[in-house]
């Protein structure tokens, strides 16, 4: 069985109607295009031709993409949580440094403008797991240095997003 991808509602809720727009009217328009490039003739010399067929490639790709994450979605409700936990905004302070850095803990899928991603699974994703607020953390980077942070605040994306 393959691994859980954790995900908020809202992102599971926007990656099936991606998911669903491109099986259904992607697939078509794609077709489409397909169809009108091979009226234009030979088609080892069609550029329009290959190029749809490129184009349908990568629609499949991500059709496969998203049919995965949707099956092995687990949705994890992230908000007025005391832990770090996935779904999550964590803002860290480095030793040394007074700028709070914000991360969401997650999936790539979970992106939210202004933020970066961290994966739970990263060395330092890891480290935070199941911490709170004022916690210092140390972990060992991919390089085998150790560095410290401590956890500022915890807070979730829709926090995030009305403030």
């Amino acid at each position: 069985m393959a691994e859980p991808v954790h995900l908020s509602q809202a992102a599971f809720d926007r990656l099936k109607a991606e998911h669903d727009d491109l099986v259904t009217r992607g697939r078509l328009e794609i077709a489409r295009k397909i169809e009108a490039a091979r009226e234009l003739g030979d088609l080892s010399e069609n550029g329009d031709y290959h190029a749809a067929k490129e184009e349908q490639g990568k629609m499949e790709g991500r059709i496969i993409h998203l049919a995965r994450l949707i099956e092995n979605a687990e949705i994890v409700e992230s908000s007025a949580a005391e832990i770090v936990q996935t779904g999550l905004i964590v803002g860290l302070l480095y030793e040394g440094d007074d700028d709070v850095e914000r991360y969401l803990l997650g999936s790539i899928e979970e992106r939210v403008e202004g933020l970066d991603i961290m994966s739970p699974g990263s060395p330092l994703g890891e480290a935070l797991m199941g911490h709170k607020v004022g916690d210092m953390v140390t972990y060992k980077t991919p390089t085998g240095a150790e560095l410290t942070v401590e956890i500022a605040e915890l807070m979730s994306v829709d926090d995030f997003q009305a403030s």
